[in-house]
């Protein structure tokens, strides 16, 4: 979606909590982050906020307060009727969001070894670089492995 709007973009800024499947420890998070900078060939900035402060995340934030305005007094039955609400959310200012269900299946208590995670390219930022690290492309982007 972002390619469509941004073609030219190289780099990508993900503010993310630190707690939760996305928090600043969890190697899968960032196993996967590494897959999404090579299938994309985007450089992926991530910028934690400390823990408890997710308050703090600017778009999120505003983001929600206008979904739950749109849901407001809705009964909330099923998860098609959740997704369908939140991407009927639009403000006047040029907020809108987009939503999917996403029917894939993930495996519970997926581990990532010490051997896997050496191979990640995460450059650590000199400032609390437990919270902010950059994803680098393991190899350009269409490159045939071998």
């Amino acid at each position: 979606m972002g390619g469509k709007r941004y073609p030219k973009a190289k780099r990508l800024l993900i503010t993310a909590d630190c707690g939760g499947s996305n928090g600043a420890r969890v190697r899968l998070w960032k196993v996967e982050l590494q897959k999404l900078a090579n299938q994309t060939g985007l450089t992926i900035a991530v910028a934690h906020h400390p823990p408890g402060t997710s308050k703090w995340n600017r778009i999120e934030h505003r983001m929600f307060a206008f979904i739950s305005q749109n849901w407001r007094g809705k009964p909330l039955l099923t998860h098609k009727v959740i997704v369908q609400l939140i991407a009927a959310t639009k403000t006047t200012s040029g907020l809108s969001i987009a939503s999917a269900i996403d029917a894939a299946r993930y495996p519970k208590g997926a581990k990532v070894s010490d051997s896997e995670f050496a191979k990640l390219k995460i450059r650590y930022d000199t400032f609390h670089p437990d919270w902010n690290y950059t994803i680098v492309l393991q190899r350009p982007p269409n490159a045939s492995s071998k």
